[in-house]
């Protein structure tokens, strides 16, 4: 292309490179000067012009247009006339668009006069929606490119529409003593908008006990009734491919795919089939209408879209969902201006508590807290050791019975003391008192008990990785060999019904009502199962071998 200044005596037939305004008319960029507008321009006193000419072999800006826009058309994809160079590609009906990501990158990379910008890949679109727009950079693209980009769309397709399909789907939600029925209820509810907003429709739900077997039969129950789909919604997240849903899902003469994904939230998702109907054990998440991982490969089945171990194991980039305000919303919704920026989301603040406050009664006359180790580190400074260990801050200790005496074994150690002037009152007197002082920010907290010293970092580590309250797993009990066990992280939410505890009990009753936000997190040893309340236990404690206290 040949591009610049121009006479007026040389332009006829030239492209016009940047509009003009005249007294009665404005000659706009890309007009093809003939006689009468170079006429005008020279009535006004202009000497020259800027323009383009093209070259033989260049096609100009909208035949090249026009001719991309041909090329990608696509069952359910419809095309706008050539204008400025622009074409527009839109949807004939819902569904999901398919790209191939690489292919349109290739296409761009030919020439930068042509240009294709679609939406993100696997968008859920509505009817008339633009899913793309073809540009000719002004004003022509070299033949050469352009027989490559037309040669390239007609081996394959890069851009169609994949209209939702009718599935009938069954969903089994399992129960665990105690779950309260609104619970349940919400987990429909939402499940079955879910379902509709996508064009299925949700079979009569199964409930079913959380165990293997009994939700193995509640799928076949499904099947009979003509399944398209299948979802398990279990009472305690899935943690491992061998856990309640999947091995259910395999029970039922079905396979598993995959476990886990890329995407938060909706990390622990579970794919599978049952003779060729797709069963998926559904993250803690999915109880909640926030966009989750879950959505995408919801969106994917209904859509026809094939969801492998591969596919998912690609989705991790733009898999961070969480706290993203300026996720796009329905247009009907959106905010007439984006929203203020916000700083990252900060590390989950989760404290530590460790409960010191015993009167040891069945070692007395000695403190079990206080005995010490083969180097002469007491039992409780190797519980607080190794909370500190882990990460969780602050780390607070709550004393009763020999106050000074534990916060000398503790001394120089960064805790914070916390006297439960009613622990004589028991367990729960000394609880409330630790929970009262939890710094207001926080968001969770580890309840470690002074007698179990056998608990590594690591694995308090590994119990507050299960910790994330949108994922529903705003309880954290640590397991061994089906034993569960200490320490355990809570939930703010459950600060409430906490403090108002009485008796020698802790928390653990609680687990029982809020079963649907239980994580049983597998630990492997079984240190969380060892606490040391008398002289014979104390015996098979590794260190603690005498009392020295």
């Amino acid at each position: 292309m040949n591009f610049g200044p121009t006479p007026l005596e040389e332009a006829e037939g030239a492209i016009l490179a940047h509009s003009i305004r005249l007294a009665d008319r404005a000659l706009k960029k890309g007009t093809v000067l003939d006689a009468a507008a170079l006429a005008a321009l020279r009535a006004e006193g202009h000497a020259q012009v800027i323009v383009a000419r093209l070259e033989r072999d260049e096609v100009p800006e909208d035949e090249a247009a026009r001719r991309v826009g041909e090329a990608m058309e696509a069952p359910h994809v419809s095309r706008t006339r050539a204008s400025t160079g622009r074409v527009n590609l839109i949807a004939e009906t819902g569904g999901l668009l398919v790209l191939d990501a690489l292919a349109i990158d290739r296409l761009n990379a030919l020439d930068e006069s042509l240009t294709i910008a679609t939406l993100a890949n696997y968008s859920v679109v509505q009817p008339k929606e633009m899913l793309a727009t073809i540009k000719v950079i002004p004003f022509a693209v070299p033949g050469a490119a352009l027989g490559v980009a037309e040669a390239l769309l007609r081996r394959q397709r890069v851009l169609s529409v994949h209209p939702f399909r009718p599935l009938k789907v069954g969903l089994v939600l399992t129960e665990l003593q105690g779950m309260k029925e609104s619970v349940m209820t919400s987990a429909i509810e939402i499940s079955t908008a879910r379902v509709e907003a996508l064009m299925g429709t949700m079979l009569p739900v199964e409930r079913a006990r959380h165990e293997a077997g009994a939700t193995a039969e509640a799928l076949r129950r499904l099947l009979r009734q003509g399944a398209e789909m299948l979802l398990i919604m279990g009472a305690s997240a899935t943690i491992d491919r061998r856990d309640v849903g999947p091995a259910a899902i395999v029970r039922a003469g079905g396979r598993i795919e995959h476990f886990g994904m890329p995407v938060d939230p909706g990390n622990l998702i579970c794919l599978g089939e049952v003779g060729g109907v797709p069963a998926l054990v559904l993250p803690g998440c999915a109880r909640s209408p926030k966009v989750n991982g879950f959505d995408w490969v919801l969106q994917r089945l209904f859509a026809g879209v094939a969801v492998t171990s591969r596919d998912v194991m690609g989705m991790g980039v733009g898999g961070l969902l969480k706290e993203i305000e300026t996720r796009p919303l329905p247009r009907a919704k959106a905010p007439a201006s984006p929203p203020p920026l916000r700083a990252p989301r900060r590390p989950r603040q989760v404290a530590g508590l460790v409960m010191a406050a015993g009167r040891s009664s069945r070692m007395a006359p000695h403190n079990k807290l206080l005995v010490t180790d083969g180097e002469g580190v007491a039992m409780v400074a190797r519980v607080a050791e190794k909370v500190l260990a882990s990460g969780v801050r602050p780390v607070l200790v709550v004393t009763g019975h020999d106050r000074e005496r534990v916060e000398a074994a503790l001394a120089g150690k960064p805790v914070i003391f916390v006297h439960a002037e009613d622990y004589a009152e028991g367990l729960s007197a000394s609880l409330k008192a630790g929970l009262a002082a939890l710094p207001p920010d926080t968001e969770g907290v580890l309840v470690a008990l002074g007698d179990m010293p056998l608990v590594e970092p690591a694995v308090i580590s590994r119990i507050l990785a299960g910790f994330d309250p949108e994922e529903g797993r705003a309880i954290v009990q640590p397991i061994f060999r089906g034993k569960h066990g200490n320490p355990m992280v809570w939930g703010r939410e459950f600060l409430p019904e906490m403090m108002q505890l009485t008796g020698d009990m802790g928390a653990r009753q609680l687990v029982a009502r809020h079963a649907d936000r239980l994580v049983e997190v597998e630990v492997p040893d079984d240190g969380v199962l060892r606490d040391f309340d008398t002289a014979e236990a104390l015996k098979s404690a590794p260190g603690f071998g005498r009392i020295s206290a």
